[in-house]
């Protein structure tokens, strides 16, 4: 097998690569083939075959040449072709020795990348002798080589040779000296700071070398740039003017020869300055609120002094509070860490003022005067605000109304209005050349500030002009929760404040929307600006009996939000209205009316007047009717010994049960009702089977439920009946009239008033009776064992 080129092209190169058989290995049967990296280029049934191919990449080629029959194939021999670049010419030559009892070492750039193997020799001569030395690195992009000592007396010339089989290539000549390749070591140095003052030091080196030339560069830890100091001989340096309580780092490098020779890398050392005092004045901010009418609260906070402000670590703040309306002001002096400060003071002007304290001294103090009646005191016009996007806001405004006072800066303060409990807002001091600022400090987007901006003068704050900002907004992602209240001839609708997270900006105002139920005509809108900041409408005009939808909105600047809940309201007809009042009024008066005795007494009388004749008749006196005429005449025929009645220990037999028929003559009606259970002037128990009657106290009128009785014309027929059929004659007449002459009860209940023909039951009456309760608990059989008789009232 052949080929037409050598065995290393560069890429682009066409090759013809021809395979030859023997004629003792040829075959009809089997034909011949061409491969490129097992792939099949051409092929031929003849003794020969040849094929072109162009190179396109980099690297090795292996073509080969094989039979093809029925039963295999097999290898008959092959070429492999490598595709790479001459080498370019070795560029920045260059050697270097570390330190004075080194070796030189030599580099150099090989350039591109050949692909085939290229050998490097540097050629060395000091004007006699050549000296070749390959190189042994296995780099392909830098090429390096170590060299024997050298003499300082002797000049070199190196020459670095680069070749391959498809070309060869050599560098510029670089010549030199010894002195002129050595590099030292970097020098070890030691920074110190002056006691008394923190912003000088001294570095200090020593070289093994004995370094004749420095330079050296600081800077602090916090900054990209150097500073440098240049041509420094000797082994000492005094540097001035450092920033105190700061990091710096300092960097030294030596070279052996002033003119000649290689500059060290850079050594490193890092130190902090020591504390000075504090030079930046406190930027102090107050509010004052009043606490009563003797004192009030004064709450004041302060921005830390900047790193380069503060000169160390701040240690404590001193506030002082000096009155400024006594003859003889006592300064008083509270020490905090905080950047805040607030105190119950009496109720007049102050002169304060805060200073910074660290290590070394006290900064200068920032002074601010309160002032109760900052009313002559205009605030700044025109302020308005700005959404810049990107949680900024600008915020600009005009200078105040002309006035004797100069101004001597302004204060912006802002809070989000959502957050009002907040120990203090968020602020910056301007000076009196700005009329705008960009606020970007605790701004969020879709929020709602209170902006807020005060003119100095000088150590006073006037008056505020306010405006509310925000910095990107949305439209609500809600509607207000609504209620509506019957008003007037009307609805009087309110609602709250929609959440913070849900307004995503400042609300602008408010729409209620107003529709009638069947919704053929457009709703109503009334619209409500929230710089009127109430939260309620009063809506007239509406027709009595009509359902309406109600509904509302809110508003940013951003767009209109959705609707939150809706209401179904229908106002009443005025007459149904006027019925309920005036039903409602009616019983509230007489119910007042009643709970006055004269009001009482004269409501009274008028319902007598009007009320039929038969409801005022008087109720008779018991002790007018005719049982009590009757009474004085038998009252000796009823003095009966009571002895003959009471029971005797020793003879007392058990009596046999005596049939009772009641009977009234007169007054029938007051014991229709005896079947009830009640209480009298007797105490009755029934007598069950052959015990002992008992005999229960006659409660008195204090149990609350016994109304003291009597009993007019009552009379009883008691009638003993035999076994025979035969009755026995007994007294006529048993009565236990009572003594008392006191009113009778009259009985509630007892009857309806057909069954009372003499004592009528008034239906109608203002004042309280009172309730006569049933003698008898027992049914129409009473026997004698179950009564107590009073033996007092017979007479003998």
């Amino acid at each position: 097998m052949t080929a037409n080129t050598s065995s290393h092209v560069q890429p682009g190169s066409s090759i013809t690569l021809s395979c030859q058989l023997k004629p003792q290995q040829h075959s009809k049967q089997c034909r011949i083939a061409i491969f490129f990296n097992s792939s099949e280029r051409n092929s031929s049934y003849s003794s020969s075959v040849s094929t072109r191919f162009l190179v396109h990449t980099y690297g090795k080629h292996m073509f080969t040449c094989k039979i093809l029959c029925e039963y295999g194939k097999k290898l008959i021999c092959g070429i492999d072709i490598e595709s790479g670049n001459p080498p370019d010419e070795p560029r920045n030559v260059s050697c270097v020795q570390h330190g004075t009892d080194g070796h030189p070492i030599c580099t150099w750039d090989k350039g591109r990348l050949t692909y085939i193997n290229t050998t490097y020799v540097v050629q060395l001569s000091n004007g006699t002798d050549v000296l070749y030395i390959s190189e042994e690195s296995l780099d392909t992009r830098f090429g390096s080589l170590a060299l024997s000592k050298l003499n300082f007396d002797s000049t070199y010339t190196i020459v670095v040779a680069a070749s391959n089989e498809l070309g060869s290539a050599f560098s510029q000549p670089l010549v030199f000296m010894l002195i002129d390749i050595v590099k030292p070591h970097p020098p070890k140095f030691s920074v110190e700071f002056e006691h008394s003052s923190a912003t000088n030091c001294t570095l200090s080196w020593h070289d093994e070398a004995q370094a004749q030339l420095c330079r050296l560069r600081y800077r602090p830890l916090t900054r990209h740039a150097w500073s440098m100091v240049e041509n420094v001989q000797g082994e000492k340096c005094s540097l001035y003017g450092l920033e105190p309580y700061t990091t710096y780092e300092f960097q030294l490098s030596c070279k052996i020869h002033p003119k000649q020779g290689l500059w060290s890398n850079w050594s490193t050392y890092q130190n902090r300055t020591p504390e000075a005092v504090p030079t930046g004045v406190l930027g102090v901010w107050y509010r004052q609120q009043d606490v009563g009418s003797q004192q009030q609260n004064i709450s004041l906070f302060w921005k830390a002094l900047s790193k380069s402000e503060a000169r160390g670590r701040i240690l404590q703040y001193t506030v002082t509070f000096k009155a400024l309306d006594q003859q003889s002001p006592v300064a008083e002096a509270h020490l905090t860490t905080q950047t805040s400060y607030a105190r119950v003071m009496p109720r007049v002007n102050y002169k304060i003022t805060v200073t910074a304290e660290n290590s070394r001294g006290r900064s200068p103090p920032a002074s601010i005067t309160t002032d109760l009646g900052i009313q002559d005191l205009p605030p700044p016009q025109e302020v308005s605000a700005i959404a810049m996007g990107n949680s900024s806001i600008l915020i600009s405004w005009k200078p105040p109304i002309s006035t004797s006072a100069s101004i001597s800066g302004y204060i912006v303060e802002w809070a989000d209005t959502h957050r009002s409990l907040e120990p203090h807002p968020a602020w910056v001091k301007l000076p009196a050349s700005n009329l705008s600022t960009v606020i970007a400090e605790h701004v969020k987007d879709e929020v709602c500030y209170q902006i807020s901006v005060f003119a100095l003068y000088q150590d006073r704050a006037g008056r505020a002009a306010s405006v509310k900002g925000y910095s990107i907004a949305k439209a609500p992602s809600a509607g207000p929760q609504m209620y509506t209240t019957p008003h007037a001839n009307g609805i009087l609708v309110s609602w709250e404040a929609i959440p913070a997270q849900q307004q995503r900006g400042c609300i602008t105002g408010y729409h209620i929307y107003l529709q009638k139920r069947d919704r053929q005509a457009d709703p109503r809108v009334h619209a409500v600006s929230s710089a009127t900041a109430q939260r309620s409408l009063h809506i007239t005009d509406l027709q009595p009996g009509e359902h309406y939808v109600l509904w509302m909105t809110a508003s940013t600047p951003a767009g209109e939000g959705p609707g939150g809940n809706s209401e179904l309201i229908c106002l009443e007809n005025a007459g149904e209205w006027m019925a309920v009042v005036l039903t409602c009024s009616l019983f509230l008066f007489s119910a007042c009316m009643c709970s006055m005795p004269p009001a009482r007494k004269a409501l009274h009388s008028l319902l007598t007047i009007l009320v039929p004749q038969w409801q005022s008749k008087a109720i008779p006196d018991p002790a007018n009717a005719t049982w009590a005429k009757n009474y004085a005449s038998v009252k000796a025929e009823l003095r009966w010994p009571s002895s003959l009645f009471l029971p005797s220990a020793s003879t007392f037999e058990e009596p046999e049960p005596t049939q009772v028929e009641e009977a009234l003559v007169k007054d029938r009606a007051l014991l229709s009702s005896s079947g009830r259970q009640g209480r009298g002037d007797w105490a009755l128990q029934s007598s069950r089977g052959h015990e002992e009657p008992r005999y229960e106290p006659v409660p008195s009128t204090a149990d609350g439920e016994v109304c003291e009785q009597q009993l007019p014309d009552l009379y009883r027929r008691m009638v003993e009946e035999e076994p025979t059929g035969h009755t026995q004659n007994v007294p006529e007449y048993i009565a236990n009239p009572s003594t008392s002459t006191a009113p009778p009860c009259l009985p509630l209940g007892a009857g309806t008033a057909e069954d009372l023909p003499e004592l009528e039951c008034h239906a109608l009456s203002v004042f309280p009776t009172t309730c006569l309760t049933p003698v008898f608990p027992y049914g129409g059989n009473l026997t004698l064992d179950a009564v107590k008789i009073n033996c007092s009232s017979f007479t003998r």
